[in-house]
């Protein structure tokens, strides 16, 4: 077995948070879509849409929490945050606290899974060979 650094811990503890808040609006999208009518609204997208929407972030968030998958799922997680950012992008909002939430759930999916993926390491590492 291999052994576990702080390095790992703390990629394990920002996956966490990352799987976390995606569950949490999947959850949110899919038993309570009446809570998001207004966001939903505001953005443009049916409210029927709710439950595709939770069912990808479900998707998401469990190919993510997956160590053989987690790549692929930190693929999707920023591509279906990106979609996100560019939202709020063409509701002429820059800078808003949604797009500034998903860039930070898009650096700790990616900053978690460098941290606790030694192969992920392996392929860009962060300082060049001597």
């Amino acid at each position: 077995m291999v052994q576990k650094t702080a390095a790992n811990w703390i990629g394990y503890a920002m996956s966490g948070i990352v799987v976390l808040a995606l569950l949490a609006d999947a959850g949110t999208q899919l038993f309570l879509p009446h809570l998001l009518k207004a966001e939903m609204d505001a953005t443009g997208f049916a409210q029927s849409l709710a439950t595709p929407l939770g069912i990808i972030m479900l998707v998401c968030a469990g190919l993510y929490a997956i160590p053989r998958t987690a790549v692929l799922g930190a693929i999707l997680i920023t591509g279906f945050l990106g979609g996100a950012i560019c939202t709020h992008f063409r509701l002429g909002e820059f800078a808003s606290p949604p797009q500034f939430i998903c860039l930070l759930l898009g650096v700790l999916a990616w900053g978690g899974l460098y941290l606790r993926d030694a192969r992920l390491r392996a392929l860009l590492p962060l300082t060049s060979a001597p």
